[in-house]
Order: C-alpha cells, then sequence, then structure tokens
C-alpha cells in the first residue's frame, strides 16, 4: 500500500470525509518522495484543479500532522514543509549559508538521544531531525576566501 493510500484509508478510519480536494492534497504529499511545503503542495494541486485555496491546503496539511500521518519540519528559510510519515524517522543536516539540505538516518542521532536520556533524563519525542550548520561544499568556498597568513619568507615585521 503506497504512502497516499495509507493516508487516505487512515483518514477515512478515523470518521473524516475525504473530499476530492483533501484526496488531491495527500497524493501531492505523498508523491512528492521529499519534504514539500504547502505553497509547493497547492502547485501541484493547481495542475489538476484550481477549485484548491491555500486556506484549504494549510488546514489539511496541519490536519494530517496533528493526526501523525506527516511530519512538519522546519528547515529553516522561512517555510516549513511536511512529508509522508512512511518516510520513516529521519534528520537532516541543513545548510545555513547555502541551503542545502541532506538527509541522514536516524539512526546517527540515536547517541544523542542516549546522552539526552542518560545525562538530563530527557527523551526526545521528534520523529525529525534538523541540524543547522555549513556544507562541506561551502567550508571549502569559505576556506579559499579567506586570507591566507603571509609565508614566513614575505612577513614583514616594522617598529
Amino acid at each position: 500500500m503506497s504512502c497516499g493510500q495509507k493516508l487516505i484509508a487512515e483518514l477515512r478510519r478515523q470518521g473524516y470525509r475525504l473530499t476530492p480536494q483533501r484526496e488531491m492534497i495527500v497524493e501531492a504529499v505523498a508523491h512528492a518522495g521529499r519534504h514539500i511545503t504547502a505553497e509547493e503542495v497547492l502547485e501541484q494541486v493547481r495542475t489538476h484543479s484550481n477549485a484548491v485555496n491555500v486556506a484549504t491546503v494549510y488546514r489539511t496539511l496541519e490536519l494530517l500532522a496533528r493526526l501523525g500521518l506527516v511530519s512538519r519540519a522546519d528547515l529553516g528559510g522561512g517555510s516549513v514543509t511536511y512529508a509522508c510519515q512512511a518516510h520513516g524517522r529521519h534528520g537532516h543536516l541543513v545548510c545555513t549559508r547555502c541551503g542545502a539540505v541532506t538527509e541522514v538516518d536516524s539512526e546517527i542521532f540515536a547517541t544523542l538521544e542516549e546522552q539526552l536520556r542518560e545525562s538530563f533524563g530527557f527523551a526526545p519525542a521528534a520523529k525529525h531531525f534538523a541540524v543547522h550548520g555549513l556544507c562541506a561544499t561551502c567550508r571549502a568556498e569559505l576556506a579559499q576566501e579567506a586570507p591566507q597568513a603571509p609565508e614566513p619568507s614575505q612577513a614583514s615585521c616594522t617598529e
């Protein structure tokens, strides 16, 4: 069963009406295969119908998130993104310079979670992690741009 089919079945199981607009929104999220913004969902849906407005998209996405059917994540850049829960528990490395987003398996964060539990008695409930910093490309570019220290033979002293 595809992610879209699972979402639709769960909405029906929980007694929610499955309007054509909701179905198109669910399918847009399910077929994205990645995190997608409400604006991107609207753009996808509008290729099939102009009968969906941005408020309907936001309400539907928030309903799906509240029901635990999609994950809601703020990866920076001012837009909240949504992904099918079938996407699984995972994390992202978000470059603060260029905006690149790299998806990483959540097992990388297992050690951190364990340390939080042991040190603070804190059990993270997040199904999504986002760590902001500099990607390898930006770090390399910044290293190239940084003024180089003069070679010892080129150094000058003044008194």
